[in-house]
């Protein structure tokens, strides 16, 4: 689990599938809200506090995104208390049961993201997508000093999903960023079509 701060109140959280199973959680459990998942945003929120200083008190907005190859992206966003003007101590806050204020929205994409360190392994994994007829789409990103190869699963064979996942993997590594950060934040290098221009451009 990685949790890192996006701005005074905000706060990302990003958990593979692999932290989801160490703690007995299936994919199709995030849409069922079974105690567990309680469970698991205490924790958050605990780790969120001792790592980062994030106190999660007053109303919260819980975004959920959940990636095919990533796996959980949650960003929680503090505002306003109503007690703001009280003066309690954390240890008077913990003898109150653990009920946060929540707005929660849940949403789920099919989005393929890898990120890769250096051009050369962008162009030797866009090869073999098209030399294994894959595909030839996607858009490429330069976003905090590394490439990102979003491929949206219009442009994919059903059949062939999870072998584009696969040959990205040899290449690059799975990101917890959304096409809102990127656009946001990133730079646009290619807009559609990433793995055709890629090809045809670099040639050896």
């Amino acid at each position: 689990m990685k949790i890192e701060r996006l701005s005074q109140d905000r706060i990302r959280i990003f958990l593979t599938f692999d932290d989801l199973l160490e703690r007995g959680i299936q994919k199709d459990d995030m849409w069922r809200e079974p105690p567990k998942l309680h469970e698991l945003f205490l924790e958050m929120m605990e780790q969120a506090y001792t790592e980062l200083g994030f106190d999660a008190s007053g109303p919260l907005a819980v975004e959920v995104l959940a990636m095919p190859a990533q796996g959980m992206v949650i960003i929680v966003t503090r505002g306003k208390s109503n007690h703001a003007g009280d003066e309690r101590s954390r240890e008077e806050d913990e003898l109150e049961d653990d009920i946060y204020d929540m707005e929660v929205t849940m949403e789920e994409s099919d989005v393929v993201m890898y990120a890769f360190r250096d051009f050369e392994d962008v162009i030797s994994a866009a090869k073999q997508l098209k030399a294994s007829a894959l595909t030839e789409s996607g858009r490429l990103y330069s976003y905090n000093g590394k490439w990102i190869l979003a491929i949206e699963p219009a442009y994919v064979d059903a059949s062939k999903h999870q072998a584009v996942i696969a040959l990205l993997a040899e290449y690059g590594e799975a990101v917890s960023v959304t096409f809102a950060m990127l656009e946001e934040y990133g730079k646009v290098i290619m807009a559609e079509s990433a793995v055709k221009e890629i090809c045809e451009h670099f040639q050896f």
